[in-house]
């Protein structure tokens, strides 16, 4: 009997160890997380009277628990590579098996799909528009790979100061070239439809009216029909055009691009003191764009950042929990696919519910603490060392009996 027992004890420790050595492994494994063998008396039920006492049978190895702590987050200059910080899993595709990791170490593959490094596509919400996201069912994250289509301006703003106490032009008969026909000018770059550039002058003429400018508007050298009349009211805030709009006639670029049709924004110009100052200046259109990189937000939006300084959002990652993740079924890779044990799949995105937030340029990296595993392994090999003696001493106990004549 001893023997077994000991048998059993020689068995447990070297399940330990095993444990123990598979943990010391992955202490550098992205998303690693660390298991813990458990065991358990076994007792031999039946065996005896209720009244008399017994010896158990040994030990068994009842589970190999895995410990999802969080793991140290290490940064990194990779914008795929994307790290939890809280509860929940990335959600993989590998052609429609789904399986779910914590290792956000994430490329491009040659088609646009983000994946890991055995090609599992990260799932993602498809974007719907409006800052909406379908969160139905995630589909496969792919990167766009075209170039950002261009917008046409349509307003541009006009952030001025016209000073007060400004005089009659010289000249009453308005000539682009001859600076004293007019008082100020600034020009702003707007766009057409193909995205091409063009530079549109906006000219300031005090009208012999108290708080009453003309204004004139060319376009590449092109008068453009519709400008008028800017009045301010006695405080130095504007009164007219109604809205601060001033609707211009089109342009036509000569591109080949529709005509650019626009309105001048002067609801943020004033009349205030004897200086002339251009606070802001901004148009609504913009070129077209080349793909520059990726981004990925705290709550999982990625968005694609372009040449024209414009940013698409491509989707919103999805993250997975369960009810109890330590039944979980290993599939290796660092994934885990889900089981009767685990529960079903909880679907969700980042920072709601119990999901944690995002960080990217970041990985976490294995929960192993080291030092602890050394201690366990010294542990483990203690109680081989003291098992192997056990069958030792049964092995001389028998040999002794054996010997008896």
């Amino acid at each position: 009997m001893p023997f077994a027992i000991a048998l059993s004890g020689l068995n447990a420790a070297s399940a330990d160890l095993g444990v123990t050595a598979n943990n010391v492994a992955n202490a550098n494994t992205t998303g690693f997380k660390m298991s813990r063998a458990q065991f358990a008396e076994v007792f031999a039920v039946g065996t005896q009277s209720v009244s008399s006492s017994a010896s158990g049978s040994g030990v068994r190895l009842s589970a190999i628990a895995q410990q999802f702590t969080q793991g140290n987050i290490d940064f990194t200059d990779n914008a795929l590579d994307l790290a939890i910080g809280g509860e929940g899993f990335f959600v993989l595709s590998d052609g429609g098996a789904r399986s779910y990791t914590r290792a956000g170490a994430f490329g491009v593959d040659n088609q646009g799909f983000v994946v890991n490094a055995e090609g599992a596509r990260l799932q993602a919400y498809p974007f719907a528009g409006n800052g909406l996201f379908n969160t139905g069912t995630p589909q496969d994250l792919q990167l766009t790979i075209g170039a950002n289509p261009p917008q046409e301006t349509t307003r541009a703003r006009f952030g001025i100061n016209l000073p007060a106490n400004a005089p009659v032009p010289a000249n009453p008969v308005f000539d682009a070239a001859d600076p004293s026909s007019f008082n100020h000018t600034t020009s702003v770059t707007v766009y057409d439809s193909l995205g091409s550039a063009h530079t549109a002058t906006v000219y300031f003429i005090k009208d012999a009216a108290p708080n009453t400018w003309n204004t004139q508007v060319e376009i590449e050298g092109t008068p453009i029909a519709g400008a008028g009349q800017v009045v301010f009211n006695p405080d130095g805030s504007l009164n007219t055009p109604p809205g601060g709009l001033m609707a211009l006639a089109p342009y036509t670029p000569g591109t080949g691009a529709s005509d650019i049709t626009m309105s001048l924004d002067f609801g943020n110009a004033t009349q205030f003191g004897d200086n002339f100052g251009v606070n802001s200046l901004s148009q609504d259109g913009f070129t077209t764009g080349r793909l520059t990189g990726v981004s990925v937000d705290a709550e999982g939006v990625v968005f694609a950042r372009f040449t024209n300084g414009q940013s698409t959002s491509l989707g919103k990652l999805a993250l997975a929990n369960f009810t109890n993740p330590q039944g979980l079924q290993q599939l290796g890779d660092t994934t885990w696919g889900e089981s009767f044990q685990s529960g079903d799949a909880l679907l969700g995105e980042a920072g709601t519910a119990s999901f944690g937030n995002l960080q990217s340029g970041a990985l976490e990296a294995s929960n192993v603490d080291l030092t602890a595993q050394l201690v366990q392994m010294i542990t483990a090999q203690r109680n081989f060392q003291a098992n192997a003696q056990m069958i030792s001493t049964a092995d001389t106990v028998t040999q002794t009996v054996i010997n008896i004549r």
